[in-house]
């Protein structure tokens, strides 16, 4: 299995339970591992033939931005689904990272993994 990354992609949202943050934009930190088979693109040079990460990060900006969730593991979750069924991942590993949600903690949030991962060998 062939994996393609994106780390630390920094997005402003509306997220939190709390009063005072359903009034401010906080920062998200997002990191996707995604399975690929990158042999065929590889071969050809050619973007059609692999994942776009260029097109990944442009609907996932699109839809962080416009979201306005009160948990990390909903917005998560919501992520996880558009990668697969919109790009055609058959796995994806996302880190959600709310950073300085609790004090005293530098990093704070959730990890998913969802689909096979055993699908492109």
């Amino acid at each position: 299995m062939d994996i393609i990354f994106l780390r630390g992609l920094q997005i402003e949202t509306i997220i939190g339970i709390y009063d005072w943050e359903r009034e401010i934009r906080q920062t998200v930190i997002l990191d996707f591992e995604m399975a690929c088979d990158i042999r065929k693109a590889a071969q050809s040079d050619a973007i059609e033939d692999t994942l776009d990460y260029k097109a990944v990060s442009k609907r996932v900006i699109d839809f962080v931005e416009n979201s306005q969730f009160f948990l990390v593991e909903t917005m998560a979750e919501q992520l996880a689904q558009i990668i697969r069924n919109e790009f055609g991942v058959p796995w994806v590993r996302l880190t959600l990272n709310k950073k300085g949600a609790i004090r005293g903690a530098s990093d704070v949030g959730v990890i998913i993994e969802r689909g096979d991962k055993s699908c492109h060998a």
